[in-house]
């Protein structure tokens, strides 16, 4: 019999419950599910990237039963109908990706397809340099058996990402890996973009599936010892969440990236920002009257600069307002120094107690 050529899989994680975003992103409409800066939700731009060079029924998303209903209608007409995971709880990339490429492997895939792991949350406009760069990768991990990560060339000091530091070139396209770093301090993160050596950690990885299982193998033992249970049990709900909950609660990148040895990193050839807060849709959304007008229903602004607005239906009207974030919806008005967006984090948690309605 004829060897089945190896295919190229995209496996997009989107059951996050992130509320960077609030009050607009709340635990029953992550940020994935949010149109932020096009009439699509984030989810559905990243399953429009793959369109450009795969099929619909080599894009799976990975999620929880929860978030099904707001899945679907993300991803209607872009993905199978079986191409989405559920994830029986949020217990951490480590476990999400095992599973998933159990999934994947019962749904037919073979040890040399290859498996394209994204976030479902993070904007890049230019689908061309994604396109090239991902096939890049794809060769290169083909080829040399290895795990590739993508790198975000920085372009200042960042303190709310993960570093990678690339070693020798191995070949046109990729780097060896030295080390993975954590979010630095500023000092730190100032001397990593001055050497050149470092690049941003986007959470995207391309790798064989027999590459990856090896290494979850090797690495996360007491994981991959559940790896026979778990596919004999996918179809049973119970004993798939009885077994789920035995995994260890761990991050791709600890479990795997930091403790491997046949990892590589390719530069991207492309835009990327994570919309970590409101502050970075200004970095994707033109500005207007120099304001980041997100949505609104028309705006005056009087000796007012650098703000950003989200307050769909709503007309908006600044005066003697500088570098704040405006965020209106039908429960909630959001207002704060751009610089203090990240704080949204502090009033989610007391809300956590005194109004959960509200997240």
């Amino acid at each position: 019999m004829q060897k089945k050529e190896s295919q190229v899989l995209a496996l997009i994680m989107a059951g996050g419950k992130g509320t960077r975003f609030w009050p607009e992103s709340t635990a029953k409409k992550p940020k994935q599910y949010l149109n932020l800066f096009s009439e699509n939700t984030l989810l559905n731009e990243t399953c429009l990237r793959f369109k450009d060079f795969l099929n619909k029924e080599e894009i799976f998303v990975v999620t929880t039963k929860e978030q099904e209903e707001l899945c679907r209608a993300s991803t209607d007409q872009m993905i199978n109908h079986d191409g989405i995971i559920f994830e029986p709880e949020g217990r951490n990339t480590a476990p999400c990706i095992f599973l998933s490429l159990l999934s994947l492997i019962d749904k037919g895939a073979s040890d040399d397809d290859v498996v394209v792991i994204v976030p479902s949350d993070h904007v890049i406009l230019n689908h061309h340099g994604f396109k090239s760069t991902i096939l890049n990768a794809v060769q290169f991990s083909k080829i040399n058996q290895r795990i590739v990560t993508i790198g975000i060339t920085p372009h200042f000091p960042h303190t709310g990402f993960g570093y990678i530091e690339k070693g020798e070139m191995v070949d046109a396209e990729a780097f060896q890996v030295v080390r993975f770093k954590e979010k630095p301090h500023f000092e730190l993160a100032k001397e990593y973009v001055s050497s050149g050596k470092f690049l941003w950690n986007a959470g995207m990885f391309v790798a064989p599936i027999s590459v990856l299982m090896d290494e979850f193998r090797k690495h996360a033992p007491d994981m991959f010892d559940y790896k026979d249970q778990i596919l004999n049990h996918l179809k049973n709900k119970t004993d798939l969440k009885n077994l789920y909950q035995k995994l260890k609660e761990d991050s791709f990148d600890y479990a795997l990236m930091e403790k491997s040895d046949k990892v590589s990193v390719i530069p991207a050839q492309f835009d990327w920002n994570d919309l970590g807060s409101w502050d970075a849709l200004a970095s994707v959304i033109p500005e207007k009257n120099t304001n980041t007008v997100v949505k609104s229903d028309g705006e005056i602004f009087l000796n007012s600069t650098e703000n950003v607005i989200f307050a769909p239906g709503k007309f908006v009207a600044l005066i003697d307002m500088d570098k704040h974030v405006i965020v209106v919806n039908e429960k909630v008005v959001l207002v704060a120094p751009i610089e203090k967006s990240q704080e949204v984090k502090r009033i989610v948690a007391e809300l956590k107690v005194t109004r959960p309605d509200l997240i």
